[in-house]
């Protein structure tokens, strides 16, 4: 049989081990947000569909997983978010800022230059990614980042 003081000192050794290791437990009243309904594919995730739940002492969420609603509230799920369970930041995108075959505005910028002309999206993006689109004028593909405003900034015409 374990004494009560042997079983304390294994409980302490264990926390110290821990905390030397860097997996220190969760703080008291730490919380990760879950969705309160199941998200499907596609869908933008409303803030109505998520809750915090506060961790039980000792519980550690993995790592990259969604701990405030600000993280992941409008963004689009990439799959399917189950009631309850981590959102792993993995499983969102933010929305698209085009959609596929929108009519967009190219625009190439080189000191006081700028040119500009008229496209359509061969693929939908956010701000930031690189994206195709045709030229509605020559029929010619040219990639593109996706700027705030919904135009397309091409280094070379």
């Amino acid at each position: 049989m374990t004494s009560r003081p042997f079983h304390r000192l294994v409980v302490t050794a264990t926390a110290g081990l821990a905390l030397i290791a860097g997996a220190a437990p969760a703080l008291a009243g730490e919380t990760v947000t879950v969705t309160s309904r199941v998200i499907y594919p596609g869908e933008a995730i409303p803030a109505d569909a998520l809750r915090e739940v506060v961790l039980r002492d000792g519980k550690v969420p993995p790592s990259a997983v969604a701990m405030s609603m600000n993280d992941i509230e409008g963004k689009v799920a990439r799959r399917t978010l189950l009631p309850g369970r981590y959102i792993p930041m993995a499983a969102v995108r933010d929305a698209w800022l085009v959609e596929q075959g929108a009519s967009v505005q190219l625009v190439f910028v080189s000191g006081p230059l700028t040119i500009s002309a008229a496209a359509v999206t061969l693929q939908p993006g956010s701000a930031g990614d690189l994206v195709k689109v045709r030229n509605v004028d020559s029929g010619k593909v040219i990639s593109g980042t996706v700027m705030a405003d919904g135009t397309i900034r091409v280094s070379d015409l």
